[in-house]
């Protein structure tokens, strides 16, 4: 399975507590409209680790009804532990999936020969096409080039979302492995510079808020019109700030809210950000030309 171009990192609207599928339907509907060339439910910035097992199959399930097949999803089923994320990778497999997206156990800290054991018995028992996400600043742990390397033996890890914040990651990963494994940025901001060495999408929280202009983007990327996405990535910039003035999802949540997408409801222990970060991350948008008022397109003001 060859992965390319803009995944999107689906938020989790929330209504009153609950999981609002409703809104998470049209949230996927209009990713599509959009452009997006694949979807990801149940990441970190979908508040993954605050769902419960039946919330995660039920957004997983209702993702990939409502996509019907346009675009490729891939669930987040990586967890602190082996045999649960074998558990959350059993119920996306039920759901339909097209793939996994794999994070590094969090909070634990296994060493490399450790996260080798883990991926390897995920892979194993539920050998869909996988993604693995190495985000050293959530997890804790680093997956290291020479421990991707050994699994390239595996033959359903087919990409890696790169989120350490490194572009001399991204390029060790590419000389060493990039002819076995896809690897997308993991961070928006970082797009150009890793597509420009080699990668092959990005995993976008921006997306969320503006799919066609990140889908856009990558498309620029992928059919080679450096000058445009050069262009289109650098005017998306401070807007990638933006979603970041607090803890993802917060910021772009809200965002949407304001664009009339969804609530701007986060599950405890996230809260709503401050308001001086709010104005801040509106500014960004309006001064990069891009408007919240039209609730279902939140598009550009020229």
């Amino acid at each position: 399975m060859k992965l390319e171009g803009a995944y999107t990192a689906l938020v989790t609207p929330f209504a009153q507590g609950e999981v609002d599928l409703d809104a998470l339907r049209a949230l996927v509907e209009r990713q599509i409209a959009g452009g997006v060339h694949g979807l990801i439910p149940c990441g970190t910035t979908g508040e993954s680790v605050t769902l419960s097992l039946g919330e995660f199959e039920a957004v997983v399930r209702a993702v990939v009804e409502q996509a019907r097949g346009r675009v490729p999803v891939l669930a987040g089923a990586g967890t602190h532990a082996t045999r649960k994320t074998i558990e959350l990778a059993r119920l996306a497999r039920s759901a339909g999936v097209d793939g996994l997206m794999l994070v590094c156990p969090y909070y634990n800290k296994p060493t490399q020969r450790g996260l080798e054991a883990h991926f390897r018995a995920v892979c194993e028992a539920v050998p869909l096409p996988a993604m693995l996400y190495n985000i050293p600043g959530r997890t804790g742990v680093d997956l290291q080039v020479d421990t991707l390397a050994r699994m390239a033996d595996v033959p359903s890890l087919v990409a890696i979302k790169e989120a350490t914040g490194s572009v001399i990651r991204a390029q060790q990963i590419l000389a060493r492995c990039g002819e076995r494994f896809q690897v997308f940025a993991g961070d928006d901001a970082l797009t150009l510079a890793v597509m420009a060495v080699g990668g092959r999408g990005v995993v976008s929280v921006t997306a969320n808020l503006l799919p066609e202009a990140v889908a856009q983007t990558l498309d620029a990327m992928l059919a080679g019109r450096w000058d445009e996405a050069r262009e289109r990535h650098l005017r998306l910039v401070p807007v990638h700030d933006a979603m970041f003035v607090e803890t993802n999802p917060g910021p772009v949540k809200a965002l949407m809210a304001e664009a009339g997408l969804l609530r701007a409801e986060l599950r405890p222990p996230l809260v709503p950000p401050e308001e001086a970060n709010l104005a801040r991350s509106r500014a960004a948008l309006a001064a990069a030309g891009f408007a919240l008022g039209d609730g279902a397109k939140a598009g550009e003001t020229a």
